[in-house]
């Protein structure tokens, strides 16, 4: 069983492309997935994961960091935690594959801590997984180029001008691929990166191969978001793609406000249009609140609740009757959305 944390770039995307494909090919039983910025993301990321293990207690588990270096004291906890659950009976392996200078201090102390910054660390996974668990036999001819893509531009190789070019297109894709949320849909935020990255191997041998991921990168992403065989613009397909997402979440998105049903994203932004779509196809919600990760917050209605009054009781905000803002200066940002959930429905209550 694999439990993998990387990054949220190209590269850390890259590592979970290949461990996907290891569990496509059924070397991995079931596989976990997350995805972490630096800071405190990770920290709580870890503390998810380590929650979760905990439910595995019979299974033999792979513990996988990708492309995050882990801060000394980061480190010293990760070893301590994982020590005690297998002192306790678990069966875990754990191993950082990092490519970051300022891991060095980590990967001295511990075992578990390989650190190489000569590659990118797509291609130490890809390495690791090539000697460690005979991976990517059937694979190779299409992963070995764009592995060597996302390495040239990651470690900057501007002399390997095509894997560099090539390079620079995937950065640009993998980092502009915001069309599903990645905090409400991590999992198919995830997914819709990887399969762009798949998707361009297509290109990675054909002459100006750059060029021709560039142009059609557009037709990619809609490729991904249509529900049927009906075309249209990019921004609507991703609108119905979204509420016909949040649709199917709906029930683990809902806060309550004097008998009337409202759904509650995190991060979402920008939502006068999917939440006027949602609330439209989803008659049986009154209002739609978006938090942000500082607190600031949008409320829409459709004529059933006033959420300007509501905005004022809540945080002292304002606006339209069926738009408007307000900012919870107790907020604290957090990556799970339960807690957000929570909060929002605790301050409900209390109006």
């Amino acid at each position: 069983m694999l439990f993998h944390i990387s990054h949220t770039d190209l590269d850390g995307y890259g590592c979970q492309l290949l461990t996907k494909q290891m569990l496509l090919n059924e070397q991995f039983e079931k596989g976990f997935f997350y995805n972490a910025n630096y800071g405190n993301e990770v920290k709580l990321t870890i503390k998810k994961v380590l929650e979760q293990i905990e439910e595995f207690k019979d299974e033999e588990i792979f513990f996988l960091i990708s492309d995050l270096n882990l801060t000394p004291q980061e480190s010293k906890d990760l070893d301590r935690n994982i020590n005690i659950l297998n002192d306790n009976g678990f069966n875990i392996k754990l191993q950082v594959l990092d490519h970051h200078a300022s891991g060095q201090v980590s990967a001295d102390l511990y075992d578990w801590y390989y650190l190489d910054i000569s590659r990118c660390a797509t291609k130490i996974v890809y390495d690791y997984m090539c000697a460690e668990f005979n991976a990517f036999k059937e694979e190779k001819a299409w992963l070995s180029p764009l592995v060597d893509a996302i390495n040239a531009v990651d470690i900057w190789l501007d002399h390997e001008i095509k894997n560099f070019e090539f390079g620079k297109v995937l950065l640009m894709m993998v980092s502009k691929a915001r069309e599903v949320n990645n905090i409400l849909f991590s999992d198919l935020n995830r997914e819709y990166r990887i399969h762009l990255l798949k998707e361009s191997c297509k290109y990675l041998e054909q002459r100006d191969g750059n060029i021709l991921l560039d142009n059609n990168l557009h037709n990619m992403k809609k490729e991904f978001l249509k529900l049927d065989e009906k075309d249209d613009t990019l921004d609507n397909l991703s609108a119905k793609f979204l509420v016909k997402s949040l649709a199917d979440i709906k029930n683990d998105l809902t806060v309550v406000y004097k008998g009337h049903k409202g759904l509650l994203t995190y991060c979402l932004g920008s939502i006068s249009i999917p939440a006027n779509a949602f609330l439209k196809a989803n008659p049986d919600f009154d209002f739609f609140i978006d938090v942000g990760r500082k607190g600031n917050s949008s409320f829409r209605a459709d004529g059933k609740v006033d959420v300007a009054q509501m905005a004022a009781k809540l945080a002292k905000g304002g606006g339209h009757v069926n738009a408007s803002g307000a900012k919870f200066n107790d907020f604290k940002e957090t990556i799970n959305y339960e807690d957000v959930r929570i909060y929002v429905q605790g301050k409900l209550d209390k109006i």
